[in-house]
């Protein structure tokens, strides 16, 4: 398949007329999103919905992943006051369910694990009714910093493994062993958090490659799995191997269910926050 043109099924248009009223809040909270930072071909259908995966701790990243459209530099201190801002952004737009996630502090000790634990209080306190769920880095495998954000109850706790074992340096900084203890840690720290991961598929990965780490994810604990289709963010990122049609999303999506995932989503247009509200239903 020629790899410079999308193909029919990924021709999903962007309408920012429709999400005015949410750029509006975000700037007048001063709130970032990763819809917004990361270019997700979603922002309009989620914005539209009232739907956002808000972006704590800045958005400027330590880690030099290839993938990735979040700026890479020197971040600035945390905001204090974010968590409280989050909340109130929440409490007015009625969410049922929200996303929250950061690029990766490894400036920060803790790697911003405390800010995570802080913005899932201030929205218990502003919007009780609303489940929470965290989307958050491998805090270099700590374990302290993982306790602090496990404590704070969130109904969901994420981490990606994005890509299969092999194709780990478009990855930099991370590592596939330490993200999955990051899963199995989750488990052991508190049973009653369940754990979700995502991967992106036409980077390059062969299909006995990705049901190896169906298998792992499983055997590290992990409950919900998203599976979605790589999009370049521009030319100076690692460019797309292949655009897989939605009849493969679908098998996958049946295979890795009947391996034991308790929640799939699986289609071109799938990330780790859309359709969030749908796990966590069975």
């Amino acid at each position: 398949m020629n790899r410079s043109r999308r193909p029919e099924w990924l021709q999903k248009k962007i309408s920012p007329a429709a999400h005015r009223e949410m750029d509006q809040l975000l700037e007048d909270l001063r709130l970032h999103t990763v819809c917004r930072e990361a270019h997700c071909p979603n922002i309009s259908e989620c914005y539209g919905n009232n739907q956002a995966t808000f972006l704590i701790l800045g958005t400027l990243c330590t880690r030099l992943c290839s993938f990735c459209n979040v700026t890479k530099r020197v971040p600035l201190p945390a905001d204090p006051g974010e968590p409280r801002r989050v909340a109130e952004a929440i409490r007015k737009l009625q969410l049922r369910h929200v996303v929250i996630t950061s690029p990766t502090r490894d400036d920060l000790a803790d790697g911003g694990a405390g800010l995570y634990a802080e913005t899932v209080h201030e929205i218990r306190s502003a919007a009780p009714a609303t489940t929470v769920e965290l989307l958050i880095p491998d805090f270099q495998g700590s374990r302290e910093s993982l306790a602090t954000v496990v404590s704070s109850r969130p109904d969901i706790l994420g981490h990606n493994l994005e890509t299969v074992p092999r194709l780990y340096s478009i990855r930099e900084g991370a590592e596939y062993r330490r993200s999955l203890q990051v899963l199995r840690l989750i488990g052991e720290l508190d049973s009653a958090v369940r754990s979700k991961s995502g991967l992106m598929l036409g980077m390059g990965e062969r299909e006995e490659e990705v049901i190896e780490v169906f298998a792992d994810l499983l055997a590290a604990g992990c409950s919900y799995l998203s599976i979605g289709q790589y999009l370049a963010p521009s030319k100076r990122h690692y460019p797309v191997q292949e655009y897989l049609p939605p009849e493969v999303f679908d098998r996958y999506r049946e295979r890795a269910l009947a391996m034991g995932f308790r929640h799939v989503e699986s289609g071109p247009y799938v990330r780790s926050s859309y359709l969030a509200e749908r796990y966590g239903r069975e």
